[in-house]
Formats: structure tokens, C-alpha cells, sequence
């Protein structure tokens, strides 16, 4: 699965983007009206588990890219994950970005803003 802003259409008020892709790679989108729906809080649920495996990508990236000794196939590697998990965080910030609320003159009020989801869970080494 790869996400490619160009292929979504533009925000379409009472729909949510949804993390995944149809079997035929098109965009998948919810009826944003029962947001506290069980797929809404699937949805929800996924987006979590997709930023927290960005940061684990990144932080794998980020070794391959210290080690001099890396070969191509090891940074070929790196370097797809990091895209999957690149393409999976855009979707999640364009379908969050798109359910913010507009205030009153267009603008954003920043103590509006509530972002579904949960914080990664710290791991202890």
C-alpha cells in the first residue's frame, strides 16, 4: 500500500479518510456522522498503530544510515520502510487534518484542536 495525495480527492465534508486502501488501491472513506462508530474507533485504532511504527521505522532508518558498514540491500530496506510508513502518516495527518475544526473566519483556533489516537508506548531497554 502506497498513499498518493494526487489520487484523494479533496476534503469532501462528512467523510473521513481511512487508514487503509480498497483491494484495488483506491482511498476508503467513512461517513464521518457516527464518529464514535466501531469502525470509526478501528480507524482510530490503526492510525495509532501506524505513527507509533513510523517512529519504530525511523529509528531502524536512522541506524542503517549511522552504519558505514551498511550495504545497498540493508539501506534498499530502510528506505522502503521508511516510504510505507512516510505514506502511512500523510494519510493519517491529511484525514486528522481534514476533521479539525475551522473557525468562525477560516482560520485555525489552536484550542480547538483534539487529535484521536494515543501516544506510543515507551519502551524500556
Amino acid at each position: 500500500m502506497s498513499y498518493d495525495r494526487d489520487a484523494v480527492p479533496a476534503h469532501m465534508p462528512g467523510l473521513r479518510l481511512l487508514p487503509w486502501e480498497s483491494e484495488g488501491g483506491k482511498p476508503c472513506f467513512l461517513s464521518a456522522d457516527g464518529a464514535g462508530s466501531v469502525l470509526s474507533r478501528l480507524a482510530d485504532e490503526i492510525e495509532a498503530e501506524q505513527l507509533c511504527d513510523g517512529a519504530d521505522v525511523l529509528k531502524g532508518a536512522v541506524a542503517v544510515l549511522d552504519d558505514g558498514k551498511a550495504g545497498e540491500h540493508a539501506l534498499r530496506l530502510a528506505l522502503r520502510a521508511t516510504a510505507q510508513a512516510f505514506g502511512n502518516v500523510l494519510r493519517v495527518a491529511d484525514s486528522r487534518g481534514a476533521r479539525l475544526p475551522v473557525a468562525a473566519d477560516g482560520g485555525q483556533e489552536a484550542g480547538e484542536r483534539e487529535l484521536p489516537g494515543e501516544p506510543c508506548p515507551v519502551e524500556s531497554t
